[in-house]
């Protein structure tokens, strides 16, 4: 069993940064995928940033070159640094552990971002 917590959201103006995190307990995430995916009100989830337990990356076409995901094995925690935030970047922010004999999700943290 793997317990995900998000942190790290708020409010902020357009243009500006937030660096979310999630943090695991339970299991250690470098065994795991890790994915943050996003839903805004009325949307589907879609996926934002996905890192594989060898460190290697993958980003929605929306958010390529302004946000970066990264782990922290030693720490447990996975990040998504997001950078030059769009109004259209609000939503709630899950991240999700996966692996062959499971998946995980957080409870999510809300990014709103202001015009």
């Amino acid at each position: 069993q793997v317990q995900l917590v998000e942190s790290g959201g708020g409010l902020v103006q357009a243009g500006g940064s937030l660096r979310l995190s999630c943090a695991a307990s339970g299991r250690l995430l470098s065994t795991y995928a890790i994915a943050w995916y996003r839903q805004a009100p009325g949307q589907q989830r879609e996926l934002v940033a996905g890192i594989s337990s060898g460190g290697n990356t993958n980003y929605a076409d929306s958010v390529k070159g302004r946000f970066t995901i990264s782990r922290d094995n030693a720490k447990n925690t996975v990040y998504l640094q997001m950078n030059s935030l769009k109004p259209e970047d609000t939503a709630v922010y899950y991240c999700k552990a996966h692996n062959i004999f499971g998946a995980y999700w957080g409870q999510g943290t809300q990014v709103t971002v202001s015009s």
